[in-house]
């Protein structure tokens, strides 16, 4: 089941995204569906005729891994670490599809970073690998965009990994879905930059989410994004990243400078 966000132009609401008679279509749902049961409103629309959000607006926090494939570690100039690598972006940095994404002001060097992300649908807290399945709602794309060179020049990556518009997500939560071995890519106007996939993580969804929640309480509506696999590259203003992961779709975001 593919669980969108969307607007006509009224206020936000929730759908599901179904094929009927070869087109795409948007039935829209009453309430929040990681709170609410899922009912039908009656409004049925071409997804060619909404404006998708992000699929969610985590209340509480992004939680993120770093390092979490060998490769990008080494193009990083480092190694996978010993311990899995954690860090934050508020929930101020999540848009959807189509918004852009606003380069700081004290960056030059802004890179894509295309991660599968796993959407949090009840509170985790020390969980075995086990358990974690019936913790997730389900998965969906994103891209931790990083302002490189803030991040070499400060141990913190507070700077290079919050800023505002940093974490797109989207374009729905696939809640039908085997993480395990996805095709993950991201392209630059079209040029590809990255080809990959979940199976070359270091340590896999139900493993990261049980440690993260070792750490933290994961609340309803939490993201976790799993890391992101080798080519990462910079982004110009002007130009449109597109992030793909099989059995999801695809997110696609313009750079802008203002």
């Amino acid at each position: 089941m593919r669980i969108a966000r969307f607007t006509t132009g009224d206020d936000p609401m929730y759908g599901i995204v179904q094929e009927k008679d070869g087109q795409d279509m948007v039935y829209g749902l009453t309430g929040d569906p990681l709170y609410t049961e899922i009912r039908p409103t009656g409004t049925i629309v071409p997804l060619e005729d909404v404006r998708l959000l992000a699929p969610v607006i985590p209340r509480s926090k992004v939680v993120c891994v770093g390092k979490n494939y060998a490769a990008h570690a080494a193009e990083m100039g480092g190694e996978v670490p010993e311990q899995a690598l954690f860090f934050l972006k508020p929930n101020t940095a999540v848009v959807g599809p189509g918004d852009p994404v606003v380069m700081p002001s004290y960056s030059e060097e802004v890179s894509l970073e295309a991660e599968l992300a796993v959407v949090i649908k009840r509170m985790a807290k020390d969980l075995t690998p086990e358990q974690v399945a019936d913790h997730v709602l389900g998965y969906t794309c994103a891209n931790d965009l990083t302002a490189r060179d803030a991040q070499r020049a400060e141990n913190q990556w507070f700077r290079a990994k919050a800023f505002d518009t940093s974490c797109p997500v989207g374009p729905w939560i696939e809640t039908d879905l085997d993480p395990s071995a996805l095709q993950i890519s991201s392209t630059v106007d079209g040029e590809i930059a990255q080809q990959g996939t979940t199976a070359d993580m270091v340590r896999s969804v139900a493993d990261l989410i049980a440690e993260i929640s070792s750490v933290v309480t994961l609340l309803p509506g939490d993201l976790v994004l799993t890391g992101t696999p080798a080519g990462v590259r910079t982004v110009p203003a002007g130009s449109t990243v597109d992030i793909t992961i099989e059995g999801i779709g695809t997110l696609s975001n313009p750079i802008v400078r203002r």
